[in-house]
């Protein structure tokens, strides 16, 4: 069994009483911490929400998914996420096998369209600085934004002394308002006084942050353009192939040699016994030769 992860949280979105003025009802039966076990359906919860359209519905539970945090298991919101902005799910045309003919591969995240990388890059770079520049008074920084599979951004903050952040991307400047302290696992921002972006931290380590947005979790490099020229000159470091190799997990002295040279071995043989921690440490085959 898998359980929720206590340092990171277990967030439900925000259900004032399941009214319809709210829109939202999540039934669930556990709490941070909880384990969920492989054994009995491993639901986590019954997420509904309604409205007097359906559209207006399908907006509400994009809205309740992105503001649920569940971490320390894999669960299955990033394909809930993208399915209600499916085209044939949003004009009701589905079937029982929606999932088959609409991701026949599977599905494992999909790169950032051009209206999403517009809404999600001055969010998380405003959340950025922040976070990195506490001390920074007003003034413009430039940051350059890195992330895997998704096209490199140069961004400019510019910050205001009243505190305002304007954020310029690819020519156009939207002005950022954060919602919340900056180390709250769920971010919310408003963009130019009216749309919303909402992101959940996972990791930030001063200069990559792992991040949900829409649900995928998504790691992104933010550094200055100083900072990038010295990256972009660092030599690639090689792949070395290790399949041949008996690796230990930890540093030790090696007590015990269980085997000679020329020696056939299978999957799983001890190969040597190493010390460390003051144990003794079976290194094992990890396939035969």
């Amino acid at each position: 069994s898998s359980g929720i992860n206590a340092e990171y949280g277990y967030i439900e979105p925000s259900v004032a009483e399941n009214t319809a003025d709210d829109g939202v009802r999540c039934d669930s039966g556990i709490v941070e911490g909880s384990s969920i076990s492989i054994h009995y359906d491993p639901m986590i919860c019954k997420l509904v929400t309604f409205a007097p359209t359906r559209r207006e519905a399908i907006r509400k539970m994009e809205a309740a998914l992105d503001d649920y945090v569940i971490d320390g298991i894999t669960h299955n919101t990033p394909l809930l996420r993208e399915i209600l902005g499916n085209e044939a799910f949003l004009s009701g045309n589905v079937n029982t096998k929606f999932l088959e003919e609409e991701y026949p591969g599977g599905f494992s995240g999909a790169p950032l369209t051009i209206s999403q990388r517009a809404e999600l890059y001055p969010a998380l770079v405003a959340l950025h600085h922040s976070k990195a520049n506490r001390a920074a008074g007003p003034g413009s920084y430039k940051y350059v934004v890195t992330g895997e599979g998704e096209e490199r951004g140069e961004v400019m903050v510019t910050v205001s002394k009243d505190g305002t952040c304007a954020v310029s991307l690819d020519g156009q400047t939207v002005t950022v308002t954060p919602q919340g302290g900056i180390h709250e696992p769920l971010q919310k921002f408003t963009l130019d006084g009216g749309r919303e972006v909402t992101l959940q931290q996972l990791e930030f380590n001063g200069v990559t942050h792992s991040i949900r947005y829409r649900c995928c979790r998504k790691d992104f490099t933010i550094v200055t353009p100083l900072q990038q020229r010295f990256m972009d000159a660092m030599p690639e470091k090689p792949v070395v192939d290790t399949s041949n190799l008996l690796l230990s997990p930890m540093p030790g002295s090696v007590s015990m040699i269980s085997v000679e040279e020329g020696d056939e071995v299978l999957e799983g043989t001890e190969v040597a016994v190493i010390v460390a921690m003051k144990m003794n440490n079976s290194l094992k085959a990890p396939k035969s030769g």
